[in-house]
Protein backbone atom coordinates (compact mmCIF):
# COMPACT_ATOMS: atom_id res chain seq x y z
CA UNK A 1 0.00 0.00 0.00
CA UNK A 2 2.82 2.44 0.98
CA UNK A 3 4.68 1.82 -1.91
CA UNK A 4 1.74 2.12 -4.57
CA UNK A 5 0.71 5.49 -2.62
CA UNK A 6 4.44 6.75 -3.15
CA UNK A 7 4.10 6.17 -6.60
CA UNK A 8 1.41 8.57 -7.13
CA UNK A 9 2.52 11.09 -4.89
CA UNK A 10 3.75 14.00 -7.11
CA UNK A 11 7.63 14.94 -7.79
CA UNK A 12 10.92 13.29 -8.49
CA UNK A 13 13.67 12.35 -6.59
CA UNK A 14 15.78 12.53 -9.37
CA UNK A 15 14.78 16.07 -9.75
CA UNK A 16 14.65 17.08 -6.48
CA UNK A 17 18.60 15.94 -6.43
CA UNK A 18 19.92 17.16 -9.39
CA UNK A 19 17.82 20.77 -8.78
CA UNK A 20 16.83 23.30 -11.68
CA UNK A 21 20.15 23.03 -14.13
CA UNK A 22 20.64 19.64 -15.46
CA UNK A 23 21.53 17.93 -18.68
CA UNK A 24 19.41 14.77 -20.01
CA UNK A 25 22.47 12.36 -19.77
CA UNK A 26 22.89 13.26 -15.94
CA UNK A 27 19.20 12.80 -15.28
CA UNK A 28 19.15 9.29 -17.06
CA UNK A 29 22.42 8.15 -15.06
CA UNK A 30 21.47 9.42 -11.97
CA UNK A 31 17.90 7.44 -12.28
CA UNK A 32 20.03 4.42 -13.05
CA UNK A 33 21.87 4.70 -10.62
CA UNK A 34 19.36 4.99 -7.95
CA UNK A 35 17.19 2.29 -10.13
CA UNK A 36 14.31 4.31 -10.63
CA UNK A 37 14.01 3.12 -14.53
CA UNK A 38 13.64 -0.34 -13.51
CA UNK A 39 9.49 -1.04 -13.35
CA UNK A 40 7.65 -0.62 -10.27
CA UNK A 41 7.01 -4.31 -9.28
CA UNK A 42 10.68 -5.25 -9.80
CA UNK A 43 11.71 -2.21 -7.72
CA UNK A 44 9.26 -3.17 -4.60
CA UNK A 45 10.50 -7.16 -5.08
CA UNK A 46 13.90 -5.57 -4.96
CA UNK A 47 13.48 -3.79 -1.62
CA UNK A 48 11.80 -6.86 -0.25
CA UNK A 49 14.63 -9.28 -1.04
CA UNK A 50 16.83 -6.86 0.31
CA UNK A 51 14.79 -6.34 3.60
CA UNK A 52 14.94 -10.28 4.18
CA UNK A 53 18.74 -9.66 4.62
CA UNK A 54 18.59 -6.42 6.69
CA UNK A 55 19.25 -4.27 3.79
CA UNK A 56 15.89 -1.79 3.50
CA UNK A 57 18.45 0.27 1.00
CA UNK A 58 19.54 3.92 1.37
CA UNK A 59 18.21 7.34 1.21
CA UNK A 60 17.63 8.87 -2.01
CA UNK A 61 17.81 12.66 -0.49
CA UNK A 62 19.94 11.69 2.23
CA UNK A 63 22.47 9.62 0.40
CA UNK A 64 22.83 7.31 4.03
CA UNK A 65 21.34 3.51 4.56
CA UNK A 66 17.70 3.76 5.58
CA UNK A 67 18.28 1.43 8.90
CA UNK A 68 20.85 3.68 9.68
CA UNK A 69 18.36 6.79 9.71
CA UNK A 70 15.65 4.67 11.61
CA UNK A 71 18.75 3.71 14.42
CA UNK A 72 19.21 7.29 15.00
CA UNK A 73 15.62 8.38 15.28
CA UNK A 74 14.51 6.00 17.32
CA UNK A 75 16.10 7.30 20.63
CA UNK A 76 14.10 10.40 20.44
CA UNK A 77 10.58 8.50 19.55
CA UNK A 78 10.41 5.36 21.79
CA UNK A 79 11.41 7.78 24.65
CA UNK A 80 8.71 10.21 23.52
CA UNK A 81 5.91 7.62 22.49
CA UNK A 82 6.33 5.26 26.04
CA UNK A 83 6.74 8.65 28.58
CA UNK A 84 3.12 9.90 26.78
CA UNK A 85 2.18 6.35 27.03
CA UNK A 86 2.62 6.07 31.21
CA UNK A 87 1.69 9.86 31.76
CA UNK A 88 -1.81 9.05 29.86
CA UNK A 89 -1.90 6.18 32.15
CA UNK A 90 -1.10 7.83 35.78
CA UNK A 91 -3.86 10.53 34.51
CA UNK A 92 -6.26 8.20 33.36
CA UNK A 93 -6.46 5.68 35.83
CA UNK A 94 -7.15 7.76 38.76
CA UNK A 95 -9.14 9.95 37.34
CA UNK A 96 -11.45 7.49 35.68
CA UNK A 97 -12.01 5.13 38.58
CA UNK A 98 -12.83 8.30 40.96
CA UNK A 99 -15.44 9.18 37.99
CA UNK A 100 -16.74 5.38 37.83
CA UNK A 101 -17.51 5.90 41.76
CA UNK A 102 -18.52 9.40 42.13
CA UNK A 103 -20.80 8.99 38.78
CA UNK A 104 -24.08 11.62 38.45
CA UNK A 105 -21.67 13.93 40.06
CA UNK A 106 -19.98 17.35 39.67
CA UNK A 107 -16.53 15.59 39.27
CA UNK A 108 -17.94 12.59 36.86
CA UNK A 109 -19.82 15.34 35.03
CA UNK A 110 -16.46 17.62 34.39
CA UNK A 111 -14.42 15.09 34.10
CA UNK A 112 -16.52 13.55 30.45
CA UNK A 113 -16.83 17.17 29.67
CA UNK A 114 -13.03 17.22 30.13
CA UNK A 115 -12.63 14.03 28.15
CA UNK A 116 -14.68 15.12 24.82
CA UNK A 117 -12.12 18.29 24.80
CA UNK A 118 -9.36 17.03 24.98
CA UNK A 119 -10.54 14.24 21.98
CA UNK A 120 -11.84 17.41 19.98
CA UNK A 121 -8.65 19.32 20.56
CA UNK A 122 -5.98 19.07 17.70
CA UNK A 123 -2.32 18.10 18.69
CA UNK A 124 -0.49 20.68 17.19
CA UNK A 125 -2.70 23.55 18.33
CA UNK A 126 -2.40 22.22 21.76
CA UNK A 127 1.48 21.52 21.33
CA UNK A 128 1.50 25.51 20.44
CA UNK A 129 -0.55 26.86 23.08
CA UNK A 130 2.35 25.11 25.54
CA UNK A 131 4.77 26.40 23.39
CA UNK A 132 3.35 30.01 24.42
CA UNK A 133 2.62 29.51 27.66
CA UNK A 134 5.43 27.45 29.10
CA UNK A 135 8.59 28.67 26.82
CA UNK A 136 7.09 32.24 25.50
CA UNK A 137 5.32 33.24 28.28
CA UNK A 138 7.02 31.53 31.46
CA UNK A 139 9.85 30.72 29.77
CA UNK A 140 10.67 27.44 32.07
CA UNK A 141 11.07 24.99 29.21
CA UNK A 142 12.57 24.75 25.41
CA UNK A 143 9.92 25.69 22.83
CA UNK A 144 11.60 23.71 20.21
CA UNK A 145 14.56 21.73 19.48
CA UNK A 146 16.60 18.64 20.72
CA UNK A 147 19.73 17.39 22.59
CA UNK A 148 21.05 14.08 22.30
CA UNK A 149 20.75 12.05 25.62
CA UNK A 150 24.73 11.53 25.18
CA UNK A 151 25.68 14.74 24.90
CA UNK A 152 23.18 16.37 27.82
CA UNK A 153 20.94 14.17 29.18
CA UNK A 154 19.35 16.84 31.45
CA UNK A 155 18.63 19.17 28.73
CA UNK A 156 17.31 16.44 26.32
CA UNK A 157 14.72 15.35 28.94
CA UNK A 158 13.38 19.24 29.32
CA UNK A 159 13.03 19.11 25.39
CA UNK A 160 11.01 15.94 25.45
CA UNK A 161 8.05 17.64 28.51
CA UNK A 162 6.01 19.66 26.00
CA UNK A 163 6.03 17.24 23.00
CA UNK A 164 5.19 14.49 25.55
CA UNK A 165 2.63 16.53 27.64
CA UNK A 166 0.93 17.43 24.37
CA UNK A 167 0.56 13.79 23.53
CA UNK A 168 -0.14 11.95 26.60
CA UNK A 169 -3.39 14.67 27.19
CA UNK A 170 -4.57 13.43 24.14
CA UNK A 171 -4.35 10.13 24.70
CA UNK A 172 -5.60 10.64 28.52
CA UNK A 173 -8.62 11.66 27.26
CA UNK A 174 -9.90 8.54 25.49
CA UNK A 175 -8.23 6.31 28.51
CA UNK A 176 -10.29 7.98 30.69
CA UNK A 177 -13.82 7.02 29.04
CA UNK A 178 -12.77 3.60 29.05
CA UNK A 179 -11.60 3.27 32.72
CA UNK A 180 -15.02 5.37 33.63
CA UNK A 181 -16.94 3.01 31.37
CA UNK A 182 -14.88 -0.28 32.19
CA UNK A 183 -15.15 0.24 35.70
CA UNK A 184 -18.64 1.20 35.78
CA UNK A 185 -19.35 -2.18 34.20
CA UNK A 186 -17.01 -4.37 36.21
CA UNK A 187 -18.55 -2.88 39.80
CA UNK A 188 -22.37 -4.08 38.69
CA UNK A 189 -20.56 -7.54 38.23
CA UNK A 190 -22.39 -10.11 41.16
CA UNK A 191 -18.82 -11.27 42.29
CA UNK A 192 -18.18 -7.74 43.54
CA UNK A 193 -21.15 -7.33 45.60
CA UNK A 194 -19.95 -10.98 46.67
CA UNK A 195 -16.33 -9.78 47.77
CA UNK A 196 -17.95 -6.75 49.19
CA UNK A 197 -20.38 -8.92 50.91
CA UNK A 198 -17.45 -10.46 52.40
CA UNK A 199 -16.29 -7.42 54.30
CA UNK A 200 -13.22 -6.47 52.22
CA UNK A 201 -12.09 -3.27 52.29
CA UNK A 202 -12.83 -1.03 49.84
CA UNK A 203 -9.38 -0.65 48.31
CA UNK A 204 -9.12 -4.30 48.18
CA UNK A 205 -12.06 -4.52 46.28
CA UNK A 206 -10.76 -1.90 43.64
CA UNK A 207 -7.46 -3.40 43.00
CA UNK A 208 -8.36 -7.29 43.21
CA UNK A 209 -11.37 -7.44 41.61
CA UNK A 210 -12.69 -4.41 39.78
CA UNK A 211 -9.61 -3.16 38.27
CA UNK A 212 -7.85 -6.34 37.39
CA UNK A 213 -10.97 -7.36 35.13
CA UNK A 214 -11.18 -3.98 34.14
CA UNK A 215 -7.31 -3.90 32.84
CA UNK A 216 -8.07 -5.97 29.59
CA UNK A 217 -10.48 -2.99 27.99
CA UNK A 218 -7.90 -0.47 29.21
CA UNK A 219 -4.39 -2.57 28.03
CA UNK A 220 -6.26 -3.27 24.74
CA UNK A 221 -7.23 0.39 24.16
CA UNK A 222 -3.43 1.30 25.14
CA UNK A 223 -2.13 -0.94 22.43
CA UNK A 224 -4.42 0.46 19.68
CA UNK A 225 -3.68 4.12 20.72
CA UNK A 226 0.04 3.10 19.49
CA UNK A 227 -0.81 3.74 16.62
CA UNK A 228 -2.13 6.76 17.00
CA UNK A 229 0.66 7.90 19.10
CA UNK A 230 3.11 7.08 16.29
CA UNK A 231 0.99 8.75 13.83
CA UNK A 232 0.35 12.23 16.09
CA UNK A 233 3.98 11.80 16.76
CA UNK A 234 4.63 13.64 13.23
CA UNK A 235 2.79 16.60 13.75
CA UNK A 236 4.36 16.75 17.59
CA UNK A 237 7.63 16.20 15.77
CA UNK A 238 7.34 18.64 13.17
CA UNK A 239 6.16 21.19 15.71
CA UNK A 240 8.63 20.89 18.19
CA UNK A 241 11.16 20.37 15.65
CA UNK A 242 12.20 17.32 16.70
CA UNK A 243 14.02 14.58 14.79
CA UNK A 244 12.19 11.44 15.44
CA UNK A 245 11.21 8.95 13.22
CA UNK A 246 7.79 10.67 12.20
CA UNK A 247 9.94 13.98 11.08
CA UNK A 248 12.29 11.40 9.25
CA UNK A 249 9.00 9.65 7.14
CA UNK A 250 7.71 13.05 7.01
CA UNK A 251 10.62 14.34 5.18
CA UNK A 252 10.79 10.95 3.28
CA UNK A 253 7.52 12.04 1.74
CA UNK A 254 8.31 15.98 1.19
CA UNK A 255 11.31 14.41 -0.94
CA UNK A 256 9.58 11.77 -2.75
CA UNK A 257 12.04 9.02 -1.21
CA UNK A 258 10.40 5.74 -1.69
CA UNK A 259 12.88 3.48 0.45
CA UNK A 260 12.87 6.00 3.48
CA UNK A 261 9.21 6.26 3.46
CA UNK A 262 8.88 2.23 3.80
CA UNK A 263 11.71 2.02 5.73
CA UNK A 264 10.16 4.08 8.29
CA UNK A 265 6.51 2.77 7.79
CA UNK A 266 7.98 -0.46 8.11
CA UNK A 267 9.35 0.05 11.44
CA UNK A 268 6.04 1.60 12.64
CA UNK A 269 3.88 -1.42 11.57
CA UNK A 270 6.70 -3.95 13.19
CA UNK A 271 6.50 -1.76 16.78
CA UNK A 272 2.35 -1.85 16.78
CA UNK A 273 2.78 -5.68 16.08
CA UNK A 274 5.25 -6.11 18.34
CA UNK A 275 3.46 -4.28 20.95
CA UNK A 276 -0.02 -5.85 20.15
CA UNK A 277 1.95 -8.67 20.67
CA UNK A 278 2.82 -8.44 24.25
CA UNK A 279 -0.93 -6.99 25.24
CA UNK A 280 -2.52 -10.49 23.92
CA UNK A 281 0.25 -12.14 26.44
CA UNK A 282 -0.95 -9.83 29.28
CA UNK A 283 -4.39 -10.85 28.81
CA UNK A 284 -3.78 -14.49 30.57
CA UNK A 285 -1.69 -12.72 33.31
CA UNK A 286 -4.60 -10.64 33.82
CA UNK A 287 -7.81 -13.40 33.00
CA UNK A 288 -6.99 -16.90 34.12
CA UNK A 289 -9.69 -17.74 32.61
CA UNK A 290 -8.06 -17.00 29.35
CA UNK A 291 -5.42 -19.48 28.33
CA UNK A 292 -3.16 -20.05 24.88
CA UNK A 293 -2.06 -23.25 23.51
Amino acid sequence: MTFAALLIVPGDPVQLILGLNYEPQQYALLKTQLGLDKPPLERFVAWWGGLLTGDMGRSLSLNTGVAELIVTRLPVTVPLVALSSLLALLIALPAGVFAARRKGTVFDLVTVALTQTGLAIPSFWLGLMLILLFAVALNWLPANGWTAWSEDPARAARSLVLPVVTLALGQAAGLVRMVRSSVLEVMNQDFVRTARGKGLLEGVVMRRHILRNAAINIMTLLGIQLGGLLAGGIVVETVFAIPGLGKLGLDGVRSTDFPLVQGVVFTIATIIVFVNLIVDLLYGALDPRIRYE
